[in-house]
């Protein structure tokens, strides 16, 4: 197969991702769409993943041959999430778990500046890579644990955790600023929820329940206590 022709079959993979799994799942903004052929997924994929990089389902991220335990949200979820967060040019985003480092790419798109928290050095050092050899210079990469957030560089205008936790820490909402969103997905398996909420004064909050899907948590994610006296 040539060049020519396997970029064909690459476009044609995208659109079909596009009309048939990210449409029907009610993402209908016209420039979140627009940034799917824009910002190519399968730069962001291990090589050895690169032929599923449009297929509904999460990759997993191995480096070198060795398994991060990490996976790369499914397509429609990247999207979705995308759509809901309603980021705005001036923004300053917090991602923690950036993976690949494909949705902090989407997100630099929309935001002023994206800082993305990276547990596993091997997934700071790839998506690094991806993020540079994209042309992206809005977004930085720091190592470090970011299931309790990133309170060093709070408020935000909007966090995104890429990955889920058993439950919301009241600590994290503190981190947002009034008009801020937080997009997360809260639960255990098998069932969990995937959720934007909006501060929207010093005390109050707004949760938007979008759908229900099951994620592996995040390293170190909080749980409550379950001691009983």
């Amino acid at each position: 197969m040539n060049a020519a022709v396997a970029g064909l079959d690459i476009e044609q993979a995208r659109f079909n991702m596009i009309e048939q799994q990210i449409r029907p799942w009610d993402v209908l903004d016209q420039s979140v769409l627009d940034l799917l052929p824009l910002v190519r997924r399968e730069e962001f994929v291990p090589p050895e993943y690169r032929a599923l990089a449009f297929i509904d389902m999460e990759i997993p991220l191995k480096i070198d041959g060795a398994d991060t335990g990490e996976k790369m949200f499914a397509p429609k979820l990247e999207a979705r999430f995308l759509q809901e967060l309603g980021i705005k040019p001036h923004e300053h985003v917090l991602e923690v778990g950036t993976g690949s480092g494909y949705m902090a790419a989407l997100l630099a798109h929309k935001a002023q500046h994206v800082l993305s928290i990276e547990i596993d050095e091997r997934l700071r050092r790839f998506a690094t890579a991806n993020i540079a050899r994209a042309g992206i210079g809005s977004v930085r990469i720091e190592l470090g644990d970011g299931a309790r957030g990133w309170p060093a560089r709070a408020p935000y205008d909007v966090i995104m955790f890429s990955g889920s936790l058993p439950a919301l820490p009241d600590r994290l909402l503190g981190q947002l600023k009034v008009g801020g969103r937080l997009a997360v997905i809260v639960g255990e398996a098998p069932v969990m929820s995937a959720q934007i909420i909006t501060r929207v004064s010093d005390s109050g909050y707004d949760t938007l329940r979008m759908f229900e899907t099951d994620i592996a948590p995040l390293r170190n994610a909080w749980r409550p206590s379950t001691f009983q006296f």
